[in-house]
């Protein structure tokens, strides 16, 4: 399908009440126009397409907002005939000195819609009903186009008088889409209702498959991210002699997991289309991500428990009994080890006998791990593109107990082949099991 026969929409409304922001989220382009919270901010006609592989399926263009409608009317009212069509009387004023000076703004508005299949009327919710937007509907209906409202910013917002003062000018057809706190299902919505008002609504039909087969492969790409993480982390270990000091293991092992979950987050961020050039400029999404994951406060934040039989200052707590299982630990070196969410374990016979310490992550660790990066899915998918306040990502939940780690991360802990992160890398050749288990513990999630 090619541009030629995309379906064209205007995306009108007064200044400042979100119509790029609108464009952003619909396009899933943070980039797109420009967002501030200041009126004529767009001062241009701009487009953009919403493409179905290499079909264009709706050309979106954005548009300066309406500031004198009133004025406009009034032009109308007094330089044109009441004898003419809605069509003809607008033409005249188009052609008119008043369009290229005083009435700039509108006239580019008016030439757009004219040339367009639809309007999307973008209305801040937060506003009450004022005369200015009625003349604007007014002008608007003379180009003998579908329009339907759009309510932005509706959060917490009573939209009655609204929806009133709507009805009175026939426009019964409207919809609800908060261009910050995204709603995949309300962008459905939207669609679907525009389709009502149109001869032909089999574009937007096509529109909405397309945007639900893409949110199923986000959501299902995303999971198996997380998972494939998780696992890699749960493989990481690192390997030490009985009385050898394991604190420089530690910090190696907490530098790697951290560099790995970091790569999963930007990872998220460019599949759900929030691209950045790094954690730094992404501080308006990652600002709790920087809390580190081996920190004892963030343990906290999503009631992680240390053991009772703790050692004082340690970030992740574990009986004594697992860290000097029989005895081929030092007590010092055993309580050195706990710090940093690291586990030494002796995992069998000939640990013991050799009295190697091994150091693993341990299921308070991975069970926050879990918990953040599934927070920040979370967070993704119901932002919209125009957002700009920091996300809040501690929900204060986790996906199961540190005592009831998922049977694939008890595996993976004793599949030091399975991580990247270990000195001798991930074995290719047990990829089949790691990819089994990956999948297996994405379902769970």
């Amino acid at each position: 399908m090619s541009e030629s026969t995309a379906l064209s929409l205007a995306v009108v409304g007064h200044t400042n009440t979100g119509k790029t922001s609108l464009m952003r989220t619909l396009l899933r382009d943070a980039a797109f126009g420009d967002v501030q919270n200041a009126p004529s901010t767009t001062r241009h006609v701009e487009r953009s397409a919403v493409n179905d592989g290499a079909d264009t399926l709706v050309l979106l263009h954005d548009t300066p907002g309406l500031e004198d409608a009133g004025g406009v009317l009034d032009w109308l009212e007094t330089h044109t005939s009441v004898r003419s069509d809605g069509i003809e009387r607008l033409q005249q004023f188009l052609t008119s000195p008043a369009a290229a000076a005083e009435f700039n703004q509108e006239a580019k508005v008016l030439r757009q819609l004219l040339h367009s299949d639809a309007a999307l009327y973008v209305i801040d919710a937060r506003e009450p009903v004022l005369e200015k937007y009625k003349d604007e509907l007014t002008v608007l209906s003379w180009c003998a186009k579908p329009v339907m409202p759009v309510f932005n910013f509706t959060a917490g917002q009573d939209l009655s008088a609204w929806i009133a003062m709507l009805a009175r000018r026939n426009l019964h057809v409207c919809s609800s889409f908060d261009t910050v706190a995204f709603d995949f299902d309300g962008e459905i919505r939207l669609w679907q209702n525009l389709a009502t008002m149109l001869s032909d609504g089999s574009i937007l039909d096509r529109l909405t498959a397309a945007r639900s087969r893409e949110w199923q492969r986000l959501g299902s790409e995303a999971k198996d991210a997380v998972a494939l993480f998780l696992i890699e982390a749960a493989a990481c270990r690192r390997e030490a002699g009985e009385n050898e000091d394991t604190a420089p293991l530690t910090e190696e092992m907490q530098q790697a997991v951290r560099a790995l979950e970091q790569r999963l987050h930007q990872k998220l961020l460019h599949l759900y289309r929030f691209y950045t050039d790094g954690v730094e400029s992404a501080q308006w999404v990652l600002h709790t991500q920087n809390q580190d994951p081996f920190d004892s406060g963030t343990l906290k934040e999503y009631g992680i428990r240390t053991g009772t039989g703790a050692a004082a200052g340690a970030l992740i707590g574990l009986g004594f009994d697992l860290a000097t299982l029989g005895g081929s630990l030092g007590m010092g070196t055993a309580i050195g080890s706990l710090i940093g969410g690291v586990l030494p374990n002796v995992n069998d016979l000939s640990d013991k006998i050799s009295g190697r310490q091994i150091l693993t992550a341990a299921p308070e660790t991975l069970t926050l791990l879990a918990a953040r990066a599934l927070d920040l899915l979370a967070a993704l998918q119901t932002r919209g593109h125009a957002a700009q306040s920091p996300v809040r990502l501690q929900s204060g939940r986790t996906p199961w107990p540190p005592s009831k780690l998922p049977p694939e991360l008890q595996k993976a802990r004793g599949r030091p082949r399975w991580s990247p992160l270990n000195p001798q890398g991930a074995d290719t050749a047990d990829g089949e099991s790691k990819t089994a288990a990956a999948q297996a513990l994405a379902a769970r999630l």
